[in-house]
């Protein structure tokens, strides 16, 4: 609170005037409704999904697991795989299927593996129009 010293016309006696000092309050207001609009929005946005009906029951898809052992050895469904000739034949199986029928190929690389042979995998999904195509295990990766 600040204090001003005023005389009063007419008398010699000095007045004390105590006034509320506004400044700081408005300061806090501004910075509080800032806050306000920036955060609204976000809080509203929304995504509309559609999760499909709760009747209908979707058969189960058939996955197969592409493992990368850390010295390159790519696995079928646990079955080792010779060379880069048998992934592709594997890969061409998988993509000569309509999109639709096409089962979810998932791909877990080790830890210790060289990107190269993670690319090589990969590239022969795409060469091959595997459509369907994930990476799993991703958490080994994070520590």
């Amino acid at each position: 609170m600040g204090m001003n010293v005023a005389t009063m016309p007419g008398s010699g006696e000095a007045e004390t005037l105590m006034d509320v000092n506004t400044t700081p309050l408005i300061d806090v207001m501004l910075v509080l409704l800032v806050m306000l609009i920036l955060t609204i929005p976000t809080q509203l946005h929304s995504i509309s999904l559609d999760i499909g009906l709760g009747g209908k029951s979707q058969p189960k898809p058939v996955i197969h697991t592409v493992a990368i052992d850390f010295d390159g050895t790519v696995y079928w469904d646990d079955q080792p795989l010779a060379n880069r000739a048998a992934v592709d034949a594997k890969m061409q199986e998988v993509g000569a299927l309509a999109e639709a029928n096409q089962p979810e190929v998932h791909i877990k690389p080790n830890k210790l593996v060289d990107y190269s042979a993670f690319a090589a995998v990969m590239a022969s999904a795409q060469r091959n129009s595997v459509k369907k195509l994930g990476v799993a295990g991703n958490e080994q990766f994070s520590s």
